[in-house]
């Protein structure tokens, strides 16, 4: 199956998927990443649709490094802008926005906004060309320097 140009995104995400609601709490958050065993969740709102990504990383330079209380600080006040798919895209597209916005995780939505399932570089690995996964990697976990960087 690797490689095959007709896959859209809802074809290589995994699912379902669990959200971290927006006014639970980061300790809440940090728990959901230990028992699912992965470092990112989605954030989603009352209305089950998604509203942002938090990662481990997160929770620790933007809570824990600066002092604050994991238990009193909510998974909605660290959401920053989301990228997300559309699950009908495809792969070509979803390799397009993991690849300029050098993310590792992509929310799929459906057409209500409702966050049906989630693409890691584990599922890119398991359903995209050789030649694709490079690409992705070299652009999304490969550090490039800029011209004027001193070699």
């Amino acid at each position: 199956m690797a490689g095959n140009q007709n896959l859209k995104a809802r074809d290589i995400m995994h699912h379902p998927v669990q959200c971290v609601g927006e006014h639970q709490t980061l300790q809440d958050a940090a728990r959901m990443m230990r028992e699912l065993d992965v470092g990112a969740v989605p954030i989603c709102g009352d209305d089950n649709k998604l509203k942002g990504m938090i990662t481990d990383r997160d929770i620790v330079t933007k809570c824990c490094a600066e002092g604050r209380d994991v238990s009193g600080v909510t998974a909605g006040e660290l959401r920053g802008e989301v990228r997300w798919i559309d699950a009908g895209a495809d792969v070509r597209d979803v390799l397009d926005v993991m690849e300029q916005y050098q993310i590792k995780r992509l929310p799929v939505i459906d057409e209500n906004r409702q966050l049906v399932g989630l693409i890691s570089e584990s599922d890119l690995a398991r359903n995209v060309s050789d030649d694709q996964l490079a690409e992705f990697v070299s652009k999304v976990f490969i550090p490039h320097r800029s011209s004027s960087s001193p070699a």
